[in-house]
């Protein structure tokens, strides 16, 4: 076998095409396309200090530390210096625009939508009958045995079987409906009763739920999830 496959721009496109990425990579040319001319409209510019600031900013996350590992990368994605260049400013035109667009919406946003940023942190196992989810369930409250015990007991899954289930610290869209509604309602730490979704029972440990904080990570996230879909809208008017 050879060691290098030559491969054409044309080849690349039907790869896509056969991968059904077309439509994901139309939108992303349509959102560079919707910023950029946004942008010029605004008269949004970003000075030198700022274009450099962040591709040192992306070299330090993409652990880019020395020239030759900027250049390692660019040839592992077939980025030209150039074309490199070119992504720090669209980047950077995204986010300068979305903070004009939207930075003197973050207060009254975050009042009005507070309860979707609100996070708990849970832990779960998926049992095979709701009656096997009640008996472990009253088995908990009796203090028979804990939640760990019935984590580390019925989680088939080695890793998660090791973190008893933990699930993370998640948003309310992150949950299912009728999870959500009970998790928001718990007062941790609490083991809820079991919860049936599509023949599948819950037992749910919130070990916290936590308040938002208009914080400086906040900002970004509201600002972020304005921009975002205020894209979607144009995208589609587009596409």
């Amino acid at each position: 076998m050879p060691e290098q496959i030559p491969i054409s721009p044309e080849e690349i496109i039907q790869q896509i095409k056969f991968s059904r990425l077309m439509p994901k990579i139309s939108q992303e040319i349509a959102r560079r396309k919707i910023i950029s001319e946004t942008a010029k409209a605004q008269n949004i510019i970003l000075s030198e200090l700022e274009i450099q600031q962040a591709a040192d900013s992306f070299r330090l996350k993409n652990n880019l530390s020395s020239s030759q590992a900027t250049l390692d990368w660019l040839e592992k994605y077939g980025l030209s210096i150039e074309e490199f260049e070119q992504l720090i400013y669209d980047n950077s035109l995204s986010l300068k625009l979305a903070q004009h667009l939207y930075s003197d919406r973050v207060e009254s946003y975050f009042y009005e939508h507070q309860l979707d940023y609100t996070k708990a942190t849970i832990h779960e196992v998926i049992l095979p009958n709701f009656d096997l989810g009640m008996e472990l369930f009253y088995g908990i409250q009796e203090q028979e045995f804990s939640f760990w015990d019935v984590a580390h007991q019925y989680i088939q899954e080695p890793e998660l079987r090791y973190r008893g289930g933990y699930r993370g610290c998640l948003k309310r869209n992150e949950f299912k409906p009728a999870v959500s509604m009970a998790v928001f309602a718990a007062h941790p730490p609490q083991v809820l009763k079991p919860i049936v979704i599509d023949k599948q029972t819950y037992l749910i440990f919130v070990s916290e739920i936590i308040q938002p904080k208009l914080d400086s990570e906040m900002r970004y996230l509201i600002i972020t999830d304005l921009f975002n879909q205020w894209l979607q809208e144009q995208i589609k008017q587009i596409l």
